[in-house]
């Protein structure tokens, strides 16, 4: 029986997306997260998305499950002429600029200068926190603590922001390469 529960999980939550998927919304899901997309052009849209929230809301009570409202947003990514705003069971959602989804911050502009300054900022952390933390002679240590606590930050869901789209070039002290410079300076 062991590895039956992500088959149930499928099934379980198939009477979710296939309603939405029906009524025209792009449905994406991901283990307990849901998201639903629509084009809102017109005040009709704005119905229809709420009805979509109404929809997920249902879905949830009849399942006995909770939806963390706090968790959840609207984004809206382009241009929008239509000023709307959204509740799941009475709670309003915030709308916002930007969203984190995955570990991956995701704007209205679709850009990815955002997410790629906090991955950079962070791992830039991490690589001074190994400096400080590893005085060490030993160059191998360092490149491997690098590559093990570092590069992962990095290169994590690197093909949604793909660097190369990016018209943004990592400063020295964000570089992979400005870490290897310091750790021979370390040693």
């Amino acid at each position: 029986m062991q590895g039956i529960g992500p088959v149930l999980l499928l099934i379980y939550i198939d009477d979710l997306a296939k309603p939405l998927e029906r009524n025209g919304f792009t449905v994406k899901l991901f283990a307990d997260d849901v998201k639903v997309y629509i084009e809102v052009v017109e005040n009709a849209d704005v119905t229809k998305l709420q009805g979509a929230l109404d929809l997920v809301a249902s879905w949830a009570s009849q399942w006995q499950l909770q939806i963390s409202v706090s968790k959840c947003s609207v984004l809206t990514v382009g241009h929008s002429s239509i000023d709307a705003s959204y509740c799941i069971d009475g709670f309003s959602l915030p709308c916002g600029t930007q969203c984190r989804d995955l570990a991956v911050t995701i704007t209205s502009v679709s850009s990815s200068s955002q997410h790629i300054n906090e991955i950079t900022a962070k791992a830039h952390k991490r690589a001074n926190c190994i400096i400080r933390c590893f005085a060490s002679p030993d160059v191998k240590l360092l490149v491997r603590a690098f590559t093990v606590y570092v590069r992962p930050i990095l290169e994590y869901n690197s093909v949604i922001w793909s660097p190369v789209s990016e018209k943004r070039h990592f400063s020295n002290r964000e570089s992979p390469e400005a870490f290897h410079k310091e750790i021979a300076w370390v040693s």
